[in-house]
């Protein structure tokens, strides 16, 4: 018959086994007050800096603000988004931010700028990852020489390149035409067929490098063995690279498309410096900040700027939906 039909007392085994998920569950409540108390600051200057701004631009999409006197904002509904006003002749016509065609021309130009500029910058940030990933003589200058692009500010790369790209006396129409690509300068920041491009190329050329660096740090996580058991078995270095190297570094590609999407989907001083008024190249961000202060259109461009932050919430959790990302674990 066992103690436990007897009555016995437990044993000392038992009184352990019983004590030690008290005292995992008091060490996890310890753990967590700890991650709260320093995490609270944090989320305060947050809240603070970000959080409060949010809620302000919100409440001023749905008013009639002006910049001579915000306090005077009067509550006019959805007026900046839509609103249908009737000639009362039997015609009307729809007004505000939803029926605005520039404004879709700036989110059509905000989406292709972005999935272009990200798919070229993430084949050639993994292309430079690589290289940089094979050990070879003064690796660690070229790692420190190729970063040089990221760390310019954007303001004096696109100072830069619009000088470099200009149809007067640049230096790329002059290389261009001297190897027989171009027969005439182009102006490649006014030109409407080129203003787009002119934009990418320099983004390309500015945030590759931040796309290396992620993928980088993704190829020196995976292990030596593998490539060293698939050189034993005899596997071609592309099949390798397909079936062992990709897959282990998937995580860290969708964690650099996502912080990089998210960085081009706000663009503005890149396309506001070197395209300056250029509707091929207006995007979300440079349509706000006009509506904001140059116009005078306070309410609008508050309008346009919460539709901006909607647009980007919303197509980061499709992303991380569709990538099955998830940004709390390991993967």
């Amino acid at each position: 018959m066992t103690n436990a039909t007897l009555g016995a007392p437990p044993t000392d085994e038992a009184m352990r086994t019983e004590e030690q998920p008290a005292a995992r569950s008091a060490l996890s409540r310890q753990r967590l007050a700890s991650a709260w108390l320093f995490l609270t600051p944090m989320l305060a200057v947050l809240a603070f800096v970000a959080g409060w701004p949010l809620l302000q631009t919100i409440w001023f999409s749905f008013t009639d603000a002006s910049l001579a006197d915000l306090d005077a904002a009067r509550f006019v509904g959805l007026r900046n988004y839509f609103e249908y006003v009737d000639y009362g002749d039997g015609t009307g016509e729809w007004f505000g931010l939803f029926f605005d065609a520039q404004w879709w021309n700036a989110v059509w130009n905000t989406v292709y700028y972005t999935l272009v500029s990200v798919s070229i910058e993430t084949v050639f940030g993994l292309i430079v990852a690589l290289v940089l990933n094979v050990p070879f003589r003064g690796r660690g200058f070229v790692r420190a020489a190729v970063l040089i692009p990221w760390a310019i500010p954007t303001i004096v790369s696109a100072k830069m390149w619009a000088w470099m790209m200009n149809d007067q006396f640049g230096i790329l129409n002059d290389m261009l035409m001297s190897v027989g690509i171009l027969s005439h300068p182009i102006a490649w920041t006014a030109s409407p067929e080129t203003a787009m491009w002119a934009v990418i190329i320099v983004d390309v050329w500015k945030t590759t490098p931040f796309m290396a660096l992620l993928i980088l740090a993704g190829l020196q996580m995976v292990p030596s063995d593998v490539y060293e058991a698939a050189k034993i078995d005899g596997v071609h270095p592309v099949k390798v690279f397909f079936k062992v190297t990709l897959p282990l570094i998937r995580p860290a590609i969708l964690v650099a498309v996502i912080f990089r999407a998210l960085d081009a989907l706000r663009v503005f001083d890149l396309i506001y410096v070197l395209t300056p008024n250029n509707t091929e190249t207006k995007t979300m961000s440079v349509f706000a900040q006009e509506n904001l202060f140059q116009f005078d259109q306070f309410a609008y461009g508050s309008a346009a700027s919460t539709l901006l932050f909607l647009v980007i919430a919303a197509i980061t959790l499709v992303y991380i939906k569709a990538a099955r990302l998830n940004l709390g674990g390991g993967r």
